[in-house]
């Protein structure tokens, strides 16, 4: 495939555009402040349960109240899962300020070549409506033209619904743009919207092309 052939990329957020920082450490540093004492691998694990929680219900998260309502149910699965009794609204700022999303290697190269080639950009991805922040944070703002989140779109991939929306805001048909993701939601959603898909890593995913 050659760039000329497209007008537009499409990118994943979590995992494709976006890594987290490991939690645990400020997790558990977290948890001792308020008196809970529990090793690595219990609040890895509780965290595993959070984030099962969290990606069925992001696309709650649409603005400041329900966001606020969300993360409190989310840390309240945290806090459970370790069997602790510590009050999950006050917890929540401690948990929030343990989430680190850094770019992912390789993610500023390859988003500054689309650029160079003329292309328009989008972050379509299921989460909640905090990241614009968290790409602000990562420096990747600057590089999209539009982030549509399930928050905003109201539907979660695989859900055509919000490529199409992205499209629209894009001005760019479906047929002259590329979805670069790093889970079968993404694949099955970007086709099922009339995209081309790529893999993840966002680093690889145009390798060859000219």
């Amino acid at each position: 495939m050659r760039f000329t052939d497209l007008g537009a990329v499409t990118v994943d957020g979590y995992g494709t555009l976006l890594h987290l920082e490991d939690p645990v450490p400020p997790l558990v540093a977290a948890l001792a402040g308020h008196g809970v004492e529990r090793d690595a691998g219990a609040v890895a694990n509780a965290f595993a349960r959070e984030v099962a929680h969290y990606r069925l219900r992001a696309h709650t998260g649409r603005d400041a109240a329900t966001l606020a309502a969300l993360r409190e149910d989310c840390v309240g699965v945290f806090l459970r899962a370790l069997g602790s009794t510590v009050p999950p609204a006050s917890f929540v700022d401690d948990f929030i300020a343990a989430l680190v999303f850094s770019a992912a290697p390789g993610a500023v190269s390859t988003l500054e070549l689309l650029r160079q080639h003329g292309l328009r950009l989008a972050v379509v991805a299921n989460w909640d409506c905090a990241l614009p922040g968290h790409l602000e944070t990562a420096g990747l703002d600057g590089f999209f033209d539009t982030v549509v989140t399930s928050a905003r779109a109201g539907a979660a991939k695989p859900d055509p619904a919000i490529f199409r929306l992205a499209l629209d805001e894009l001005g760019v048909a479906p047929e002259r743009a590329l979805h670069v993701g790093d889970e079968p939601i993404d694949e099955e959603g970007a086709l099922a919207a009339g995209l081309a898909f790529a893999p993840a890593p966002l680093a690889r995913a145009f390798e060859g092309w000219s």
